[in-house]
């Protein structure tokens, strides 16, 4: 063999070689991508807890983040007549539905949501095939002794405003232009004065002494 021939011998094998390292290098760039997860994949789903009473599937509509909560031990202090608890899995969810936050349960944000805004992504809930005629009070025997009737109305409003202290009925008179009932009531030094119509409907009550006494 010349020694032009083994050059190009040599030459021939190191290309090959080239080649053959070239096309394993990018064979094995897809697979290293295709190892990483991307952020959707690895991401972990929050989890409420056990301590919260959950309400459906997402708050303010079907599949949002947050969820609805019902009450429980966790929840009893955040309770309030003119608002909802809802539960977000981060704070930026929570203030995207424009209440007040709360508190926290673990990683659960809690916010107060108005009752105006309560009822979105609730079903609607569908209309009554006719209304409901108003059944009408039952008419008292004595509007104004008989359980029930003024008397009664009067002992409980005055034993709320005196904090307790009700006695029982002093007397009842009743005039043409109404009925007045008197009520003794603890450590007052006059009675108590309740005063309506005599039809049972009770219009005014006021203490019949000096209020500077009380």
């Amino acid at each position: 063999m010349t020694k032009n021939t083994g050059t190009a011998l040599n030459a021939a094998l190191m290309a090959g070689l080239c080649l053959l390292l070239a096309s394993c290098g990018s064979s094995e760039a897809p697979n290293d991508a295709a190892s990483e997860p991307s952020v959707t994949e690895s991401a972990v789903a929050v989890v409420f807890p056990d301590s919260l009473v959950v309400i459906g599937d997402g708050y303010p509509e079907s599949g949002a983040p947050c969820r609805r909560l019902g009450e429980s031990a966790v929840t009893s202090n955040w309770l309030d007549d003119s608002a909802i608890l809802v539960g977000c899995p981060s704070k930026s969810d929570a203030d995207a539905l424009g209440g007040t936050i709360a508190g926290a349960v673990g990683a659960i944000t809690i916010v107060s949501v108005p009752t105006g805004d309560a009822n979105e992504g609730l079903p609607e809930t569908a209309p009554m095939a006719s209304p409901v005629a108003a059944v009408a009070p039952a008419r008292l025997k004595d509007p104004i002794r008989s359980p029930g009737g003024m008397e009664t109305k009067c002992l409980a409003r005055v034993n709320e405003m005196t904090g307790g202290g009700v006695i029982g009925t002093r007397r009842i008179d009743e005039a043409e232009s109404g009925v007045m009932i008197y009520v003794n009531v603890q450590g007052a030094e006059a009675p108590w004065q309740c005063f309506g119509s005599k039809d049972g409907k009770l219009a005014e009550v006021y203490y019949g002494g000096d209020e500077g006494a009380l």
